[in-house]
């Protein structure tokens, strides 16, 4: 059971947040320093603030899960994510950094027009929000814990209403200066957490890998799964992994931003390279400890450890029953940090593409530094509030929180990625051609993903969650290239398409 000591690690780290996001984030006087710093910040701090933002709660508690209820195969769905960023540094990055761009979405109103890019903006806002309310609930669920073995009966909603309005503080004042690099610092806190567990489990069960390996849980590589309905077979998943990358880390504001922050393209391409190569082995890492739990409890199942079905609490359980003084605060302090990294992100992301792609966009005249500034933090704050709504939408869920999150995400990842590609390298396709593709394949990924999660309440799988940004963008691609065929070639489009 937690203890003061634990206590008071989780309560310095939530206020040392804070005070650090403060205290580095320097003074802005328009919407460029408070979204992209000036471009002045270091390539290394971006790699490591991109890893801790799509890093989040979900990857330290549902991870460990994955391979406890399987094996090491989710692994190939990093190698897919390294594979797809660089597609990312080469293809994409180029054009954002040639027109000076703010967010991922100026390209497609450069290409096709202001409505696609106000499309595009305004589903992002709403992907973002469903996403990351899965997040935040996936950090609640180990403070969940903590306030129940104390007896304290406090509701998710009020968790996350704390780590939300901690997470505000120092992105409404220093924007994305101080999320960076506190998105380093937590870093840090995260992996040493990490490292501490697996070292606790490396001494508690001795040769965890040699029984894992006897059950044949450090297989890798999938060559004989069912590639439609199995997520981690091997074709699906890197082929999933790398659209999902470049979904993710290309036409995802969240992470672009972070890129347009670097100094020069070829800082950007490093960085989204170099993420691939850490976020590997950081998976690797929380993939182990979850080997380890399945020694340390002799391959039990979850029923008989008395666990939910998805197993998300069972990383969560061990922190707060059996690790020593000390080393659980740390474990929390460091999951907490992954989940404000990506709120904190969200945040601002969510604000800059608001301002950017909607408020000056849709008005006459457009905003001074100091009015657009102030505007920019108003809307973080209300961002901020939203979401604790967000939030407490996923509670009490069975799909493990990792899978959940990312198939949230693909239901609109594979329409962005597919017009951005439709605009790339369908000249002819007009903004029409890309709006109708576009809105047909987040329908019909809608529906896949309402459809699925009806059917696993069942036990059953229509198709894995890897290829959901896949289908996506072969129907944007499909769809936009065949009604581009039904008109005269655009000539317009094909003029303006950025070289």
């Amino acid at each position: 059971m937690l203890d003061g000591l634990d206590l008071t690690v989780i309560v310095v780290y939530l206020v040392g947040s804070a005070g650090l996001g403060l205290w580095l984030s320097g003074r802005q006087s328009n919407i460029k320093g408070y979204f992209l710093g000036n471009r002045e910040l270091p390539w290394w701090a971006v790699t490591l603030s991109v890893v801790a933002t799509e890093t989040s709660a979900l990857t330290v508690i549902s991870t460990p899960a994955i391979a406890y209820l399987g094996n090491l195969s989710f692994l190939q769905v990093a190698i897919g994510y390294l594979l797809g960023r660089i597609v990312v540094a080469f293809v994409l990055l180029p054009k954002y950094y040639a027109g000076e761009m703010v967010t991922a979405y100026a390209y497609l109103g450069k290409r096709f027009g202001g409505a696609m890019q106000s499309t595009a903006s305004v589903t992002f806002l709403l992907t973002r929000l469903l996403a990351d309310g899965v997040r935040m609930y996936a950090a609640a669920i180990p403070l969940k814990f903590i306030m129940d073995g104390l007896g304290a009966d406090v509701s998710y909603f009020w968790i996350i209403t704390i780590l939300s309005l901690v997470t505000v503080a120092y992105t409404y004042v220093g924007g994305i200066r101080a999320v960076v690099w506190v998105d380093v610092m937590q870093m840090g806190v995260y992996l040493a957490g990490g490292i501490v567990a697996l070292a606790v489990l490396m001494d508690k069960t001795g040769g965890f890998w040699s029984d894992a390996a006897d059950a044949s849980k450090t297989q890798v590589f999938d060559f004989s799964s069912d590639i439609v309905t199995a997520p981690y077979a091997f074709v699906t998943a890197i082929l999933g992994g790398a659209l999902l990358s470049m979904a993710s880390h290309g036409v995802d504001q969240i992470v672009v931003q972070r890129l347009l922050a670097c100094r020069t393209r070829a800082d950007a391409q490093k960085a989204v390279i170099a993420s691939g190569l850490i976020v590997f082995v950081q998976f690797g890492l929380f993939m182990v400890v979850g080997l380890a739990l399945w020694s340390y409890y002799d391959g039990r199942s979850l029923t008989d450890l008395g666990q939910a079905a998805s197993g998300d609490e069972l990383f969560p359980t061990f922190i707060v029953e059996d690790l020593p003084s000390g080393v659980a605060g740390l474990l929390l302090a460091g999951i907490l940090a992954a989940a404000m990294s990506t709120l904190s992100s969200s945040l601002n992301a969510l604000s800059s593409s608001t301002i950017t792609d909607l408020v000056q966009r849709f008005r006459r005249t457009p905003l001074g530094d100091a009015e657009a500034l102030s505007a920019s933090r108003i809307t973080t704050l209300v961002w901020g509030l939203v979401f604790i709504v967000f939030g407490n939408l996923f509670v009490g869920q069975d799909t493990p929180v990792l899978e959940l999150g990312l198939s949230v995400a693909s239901i609109t990842y594979g329409g962005l990625l597919g017009a951005f590609f439709l605009g790339i390298f369908v000249r002819r396709a007009s903004q029409l051609d890309a709006m109708i593709a576009f809105g047909v394949a987040v329908a019909v990924m809608a529906s896949m993903f309402v459809y699925q999660q009806w059917i696993i309440e069942e036990g059953e799988v229509f198709i894995g969650f890897t290829w959901y940004t896949a289908i996506g963008v072969v129907i944007t691609m499909v769809l936009g290239w065949l009604l581009s065929r039904l008109h005269p070639a655009n000539e317009r489009a094909e003029a303006e398409v950025p070289e």
